[in-house]
Protein backbone atom coordinates (compact mmCIF):
# COMPACT_ATOMS: atom_id res chain seq x y z
CA UNK A 1 0.00 0.00 0.00
CA UNK A 2 1.49 3.54 -1.00
CA UNK A 3 2.10 6.00 1.60
CA UNK A 4 -0.20 8.48 0.55
CA UNK A 5 -3.39 5.72 0.53
CA UNK A 6 -2.14 4.70 4.47
CA UNK A 7 -2.33 8.70 4.86
CA UNK A 8 -5.51 8.70 3.68
CA UNK A 9 -6.98 5.95 5.75
CA UNK A 10 -5.68 6.92 8.61
CA UNK A 11 -7.05 10.25 8.05
CA UNK A 12 -10.32 8.41 7.38
CA UNK A 13 -10.29 6.41 10.37
CA UNK A 14 -9.76 9.63 12.45
CA UNK A 15 -12.56 11.18 11.41
CA UNK A 16 -15.09 8.52 11.82
CA UNK A 17 -13.67 7.85 15.38
CA UNK A 18 -14.53 11.97 16.09
CA UNK A 19 -18.00 11.30 14.27
CA UNK A 20 -18.80 7.99 15.66
CA UNK A 21 -18.37 9.05 19.58
CA UNK A 22 -21.11 8.48 21.86
CA UNK A 23 -23.01 11.71 21.45
CA UNK A 24 -21.23 13.42 18.67
CA UNK A 25 -23.58 13.51 15.85
CA UNK A 26 -26.38 14.37 18.44
CA UNK A 27 -24.38 17.62 19.77
CA UNK A 28 -23.11 18.30 15.85
CA UNK A 29 -26.62 18.11 15.06
CA UNK A 30 -28.26 20.44 17.59
CA UNK A 31 -25.42 23.35 17.01
CA UNK A 32 -26.47 23.19 12.96
CA UNK A 33 -29.66 25.04 14.05
CA UNK A 34 -27.61 26.99 15.53
CA UNK A 35 -25.52 28.74 18.56
CA UNK A 36 -25.87 27.29 21.97
CA UNK A 37 -24.96 27.34 25.63
CA UNK A 38 -23.80 24.30 27.34
CA UNK A 39 -27.14 23.94 29.38
CA UNK A 40 -28.89 23.86 26.24
CA UNK A 41 -26.91 21.18 24.67
CA UNK A 42 -27.15 19.52 27.84
CA UNK A 43 -31.75 19.58 27.75
CA UNK A 44 -31.38 18.94 24.11
CA UNK A 45 -29.43 15.51 24.91
CA UNK A 46 -31.79 13.80 27.31
CA UNK A 47 -29.59 11.23 29.45
CA UNK A 48 -25.67 13.02 28.82
CA UNK A 49 -23.84 13.54 31.60
CA UNK A 50 -21.94 16.99 32.54
CA UNK A 51 -18.72 15.34 32.01
CA UNK A 52 -19.72 13.28 28.71
CA UNK A 53 -20.82 16.38 27.48
CA UNK A 54 -18.02 18.62 28.25
CA UNK A 55 -15.57 15.86 26.93
CA UNK A 56 -17.69 15.58 23.29
CA UNK A 57 -17.68 19.42 22.95
CA UNK A 58 -13.47 19.25 23.74
CA UNK A 59 -13.19 16.78 21.00
CA UNK A 60 -15.79 18.28 18.46
CA UNK A 61 -13.52 21.54 18.90
CA UNK A 62 -10.40 20.03 18.09
CA UNK A 63 -11.52 18.69 15.33
CA UNK A 64 -12.16 21.67 14.20
CA UNK A 65 -15.60 21.21 13.72
CA UNK A 66 -17.25 23.81 16.54
CA UNK A 67 -16.48 26.90 17.55
CA UNK A 68 -16.13 27.30 21.74
CA UNK A 69 -17.02 31.72 22.26
CA UNK A 70 -16.18 32.94 25.48
CA UNK A 71 -18.68 36.07 25.81
CA UNK A 72 -17.83 38.90 28.32
CA UNK A 73 -21.19 39.39 30.23
CA UNK A 74 -21.93 38.90 33.66
CA UNK A 75 -22.22 36.08 34.59
CA UNK A 76 -19.17 34.77 32.13
CA UNK A 77 -21.23 33.03 29.45
CA UNK A 78 -19.77 29.78 26.58
CA UNK A 79 -21.24 29.80 23.57
CA UNK A 80 -20.90 26.74 21.11
CA UNK A 81 -21.40 26.72 17.32
CA UNK A 82 -20.19 25.11 14.25
CA UNK A 83 -17.34 25.83 11.74
CA UNK A 84 -17.92 26.08 8.13
CA UNK A 85 -16.43 23.13 8.45
CA UNK A 86 -19.01 21.47 10.99
CA UNK A 87 -21.56 22.40 8.84
CA UNK A 88 -20.53 20.96 5.56
CA UNK A 89 -21.64 17.92 7.35
CA UNK A 90 -24.86 18.67 8.48
CA UNK A 91 -26.50 17.16 5.22
CA UNK A 92 -24.95 13.70 6.17
CA UNK A 93 -25.53 13.77 9.91
CA UNK A 94 -29.08 14.91 9.29
CA UNK A 95 -29.15 11.75 6.52
CA UNK A 96 -27.74 9.38 9.46
CA UNK A 97 -30.50 10.39 12.22
CA UNK A 98 -33.39 10.64 9.64
CA UNK A 99 -32.36 6.97 8.33
CA UNK A 100 -32.42 5.74 12.11
CA UNK A 101 -35.63 7.25 12.91
CA UNK A 102 -37.00 6.14 9.62
CA UNK A 103 -35.65 2.49 10.00
CA UNK A 104 -36.33 2.27 13.49
CA UNK A 105 -38.39 -0.68 13.25
CA UNK A 106 -36.30 -2.79 11.15
CA UNK A 107 -33.02 -1.67 13.58
CA UNK A 108 -35.40 -2.85 17.09
CA UNK A 109 -35.97 -6.25 15.45
CA UNK A 110 -32.75 -6.74 13.87
CA UNK A 111 -31.22 -6.08 17.21
CA UNK A 112 -34.09 -8.44 18.98
CA UNK A 113 -32.95 -11.19 16.58
CA UNK A 114 -29.46 -10.63 17.44
CA UNK A 115 -30.24 -11.41 21.21
CA UNK A 116 -32.13 -14.13 20.74
CA UNK A 117 -29.42 -15.79 18.39
CA UNK A 118 -26.41 -14.92 21.37
CA UNK A 119 -28.73 -16.92 23.92
CA UNK A 120 -28.92 -19.75 21.68
CA UNK A 121 -25.44 -19.73 20.99
CA UNK A 122 -24.36 -20.05 24.50
CA UNK A 123 -26.17 -23.24 25.55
Amino acid sequence: MSAKKTEDLELIRSVLEELTAKWALLVLNVLCDGPARFNALKRANPGISQKALTQCLRRLEAAGLILRTVVSTAPVAVVYEVTPLGASLEPHTSGILDWSLRNREAILAARQASRGREGRDSL
